[in-house]
């Protein structure tokens, strides 16, 4: 089937009639003081998000009354806060009226504020625990903390499937799965408004990479969008989300924040959205089409919905009517959230403890051991006794990605202090850097003239310079760094910047990990071929208004090879090694590679041959080629766990808690081997067009259908313990099927486990279909010898397929083969059950 949707054709899709979710039946459930969604006309949802307070309406209306055209349209944009809180943006109130300003923090992983918050594991960690109980828990920490800290709109969260494995910001999301992806958003926004802080599901919708999303028109057919991309939109609906945030790249020729058959006939007119929709940062492109099509507030500042907005209304392009629906979607959840109370709620203290305990839950639970060989782990014995760490992350925690979803926390301990202090009294713990990635001091003398780099201060008003040259004696590859605190030194060398200004995002967001020096300092990096001979160094500095101070650093082949020379020797003298690898992904540029950067292989290389029982933990974003994964004894996927990582890294190694995350996103054997590997009209996109040209089969399902073999599949991890799958049952309930089974707990030792069930296609169905869907799971910890009956309800839509003739589901009856097991390609168990429609 042809991606391409015409245009009669998308308005035919998005208009259609959309069934409440019901994913894998989960019942939507309402923060206080707001309803469910409801099928209802535009007009008529604009008020639907105030309908359970009394009176709301009335005061609405009134206020609507006494707004000028200036003060409803000032409602509409975001503008300079006279008071920041170092959040992503604010929208003034109307003080006469008694309306508060907004102010609107990013947080899919903490609340991003200039203030210490939690940062809690990568939501694609919490993921990884396949327990929905455990992200409405995740939620309800932002959500506290962001009251606590002055906010009241949270940026989050983000819905987007993991489409390609090369996408910047997976680490943010969760799941290649629609299914899964639409159970954990919904909780997580009924989490963080449990709390009273009002939760913005995004990038609506298809903004799934980084390069090219301002611009890139993602072409994906009726069916593709339904079964894939917007279930977990839709979920977040059924949830009572307050806000929807448009995406920045066009969906079918029109661009997300104008896109009429998405923000108005879908989102609001099938599903019943009440709240408002937002641009995301300079994502609105108009004034007339934009607020038309249903977007209601730009931002973060007034270039379409500002000044223009007021000459639209004047000249009788844009009716008033429109904008008060606009302001009305807006103070109708304001107040659904007591915004516009006499006496607003109050905000709570933040609970800094109680935010962490949660964060190292959630990291141990998310944790995915993907191998281990001869019970390389857990750590017992002369492993636990003789260990050797190594690996840059081993002693500079890695907390977050980069981006949006960076937070400042006001504790990290690192993982080294971690093991040392569970190893105890007795043990042995070396530590080697491996790789160095800030970099060691110019000499000195490096320069002709001479100049000290290491470490300079610049007074306020000042600026410093220096010129100078030096030579090598042989062609080398350096890595220059600079790290600095205010405006960033100029550095060239042979008359080139280092460090030129990048554009947009990739300027502003540099990594969790690669973007700051240890202490604070700002650093960027470029890696050189130099050749032998003199080469021009010059540098200049200024103090700005505060002063700043800098250091410019380096590393060669020498200092690299010491680094490796070094871990060889800890590994051979250690009988455990625990070697921690790292990947640095951020907003605003996607993965250039799926191996390791840097010379990581190399160094695992090195040491598995000093050391076989080498465990690798990964901190990375998404997917990894290993090609060095049977040398290794265990490889640990920790991805990217926040401040309680190193503890919840410990937890795991030695055992004091089971690993029970399970991999939410395939892992290729080979970067060509994925849904978008090798075709560039599917990823990145060809003269600024992208196709989803893998319709349904998406992630795990692509595998199945091409019959490709990953590294790990979806719904991978390993155990503790051992676990034997039995007794399957299926038959025929309530427009559904009821799947019954036995796990058993086979092994010495406690243990977790994520049972999950996949449904075959439908025969009589005549429409593309999945070779497997995961219809369910379920997360269980039992003791030694425990066996527990597991019983799912698969829904009616989970066995629905979304027909684009009908613009509607329908349900896939028949014989219908069911699945139960370990992971998408570790079925134990199989049955035949017939659907259907009563």
């Amino acid at each position: 089937m042809s991606e391409a949707v015409s245009r009669r054709r998308a308005i035919g899709l998005l208009a259609a009639t959309g069934a409440a979710l019901g994913a894998g039946g989960c019942v939507a459930a309402v923060p206080p003081g707001g309803p469910g969604p409801r099928k209802a006309s535009a007009s008529a949802t604009a008020t639907g998000a105030a309908a359970g307070r009394p009176g709301s309406a009335a005061r609405i209306d009134a206020l609507l009354e006494r707004l000028t055209l200036e003060e409803k349209t000032g409602l509409l944009h975001g503008g300079p806060d006279p008071a920041p809180l170092g959040q992503a943006g604010y929208v003034p109130g109307v003080p006469r009226l008694g309306i508060p300003a907004l102010r609107l923090a990013d947080g899919p992983a903490g609340v991003r504020v200039a203030r210490p918050a939690t940062a809690l594991p990568a939501p694609v960690m919490l993921a990884s625990a396949f327990d929905p109980a455990l992200a409405r828990e995740y939620g309800r920490v932002i959500g506290r903390e962001g009251r606590a800290l002055g906010q009241d709109v949270l940026l989050s969260p983000m819905a987007n499937l993991i489409r390609t494995p090369y996408a910047g910001r997976n680490f943010e999301t969760f799941a290649e799965d629609p299914r899964l992806t639409a159970d954990l958003v919904a909780e997580v926004v009924r989490g963080i408004q449990d709390e009273g802080l009002i939760a913005t599901v995004k990038h609506f919708a298809l903004n799934n990479q980084e390069q090219g999303r301002d611009t890139v028109d993602a072409i994906a057919a009726e069916q593709t969008l339904h079964e894939t991309e917007l279930r977990g939109f839709e979920a977040a609906v059924a949830a009572g989300a307050g806000a929807v945030m448009g995406a920045y790249n066009k969906v079918n020729g029109t661009y997300a924040c104008e896109n009429k058959p998405l923000l108005d006939e879908l989102l609001r007119g099938r599903w019943g959205f009440g709240g408002w929709v937002m641009s995301d940062r300079n994502a609105a492109h108009s004034t007339v089409a934009a607020i038309g099509a249903g977007l209601d507030m730009e931002m973060p500042g007034g270039t379409h919905f500002g000044a223009p907005l007021q000459q639209a209304v004047r000249g009788g392009t844009v009716h008033e009517d429109t904008v008060d629906l606009a302001v009305r979607r807006i103070l109708a959840t304001m107040d659904r959230f007591g915004l516009l109370a006499a006496r607003p709620p109050a905000r709570p203290a933040r609970d800094a403890a109680a935010g962490a305990r949660v964060a190292r839950k959630v990291a141990a639970a998310g944790a995915v051991l993907l191998r281990n060989e001869h019970a390389t782990l857990p750590l017992t014995g002369a492993s636990a006794r003789s260990i050797a760490v190594i690996g840059p992350t081993g002693q500079v925690p890695f907390v977050s990605g980069g981006g949006s979803a960076r937070v400042h926390t006001d504790r990290a301990p690192s993982p080294i202090d971690a093991i040392r202090r569970r190893a105890g009294n007795g043990s042995t713990v070396r530590y080697a850097l491996g790789e160095d990635l800030y970099g060691r001091p110019l000499p000195a003398q490096l320069l002709d003239p001479a100049a000290d780099l290491a470490d300079r201060r610049v007074e306020a008003g000042r600026s410093w310079s220096h010129q100078g040259e030096f030579t090598l004696p042989a062609d080398e590859e350096w890595t220059l760094l600079v790290h600095y605190t205010g405006k960033r030194p100029g550095v060239r060398l042979d008359g080139e910047e280092i460090f030129p200004v990048r554009p947009g995002a990739a300027e502003q967001f540099a990594g969790g990990l690669l973007g700051a020096a240890p202490d604070g300092l700002a650093v960027r990096r470029r890696t050189l071929s130099l050749t032998a001979g003199t080469h021009r160094l010059a540098v200049f500095a200024e103090g700005g208004a505060k002063g700043q101070r800098f250091r410019l650093r380096h590393t060669t082949n020498a200092t690299r090879a010491a680094d490796l020379a070094e871990a060889v020797k800890a590994a051979e003298q250690a009988h455990g090694v625990v070697l921690f690898a790292y990947e640095d992904a951020t907003e605003g540029a996607d993965r250039t590679s799926l191996g390791l950067p840097g010379g990581q292989a190399r160094l695992i290389e090195a040491v598995t041959a000093a050391n076989p029982r080498t465990t690798v933990v990964l901190n990375t974003s998404s997917s990894t080629t290993m090609p060095w994964l049977s040398r290794t004894g265990a490889v640990l996927q920790m991805y990217y766990p926040g401040q309680e990582g190193a503890a919840a890294t410990a937890d795991v190694l030695f055992g004091d808690v089971d690993p029970g995350g399970r991999l939410t996103q395939t892992f290729p054997a080979d970067e060509q081997a994925t849904p978008v590997g090798g075709d560039p009209l599917r990823y990145p996109g060809v003269g600024g067009r992208q196709e989803y040209a893998e319709g349904v089969h998406v992630g795990h399902r692509w595998y199945d259908a091409q019959r490709v073999a990953p590294l790990f599949p979806f719904g991978h991890g390993l155990s503790y313990t051992t676990w034997e799958y039995e007794n399957l049952t299926v038959r025929p309930e309530r427009g559904g099927l009821r799947v019954g089974f036995t796990v058993r707990n086979t092994g010495r030792r406690k243990g977790t486990e994520v049972a999950q069930v996949y449904v075959g296609p439908s025969a009589e169905l005549k429409l593309d279909q999945p070779v497997r869907v995961l219809a369910g799971y379920r997360r269980l910890t039992l003791e030694a010898g425990e066996a527990q009956q597991v019983v799912l309800d698969i829904d009616a839509r989970a066995l629905s397929s979304w027909d684009p003739e009908a613009h509607a589901w329908v349900l896939g009856s028949g014989r219908r083969e069911v699945f139960a097991g370990r992971s998408s390609r570790e079925l134990h168990l199989r049955a035949k059950a017939v659907v259907t429609s009563r």
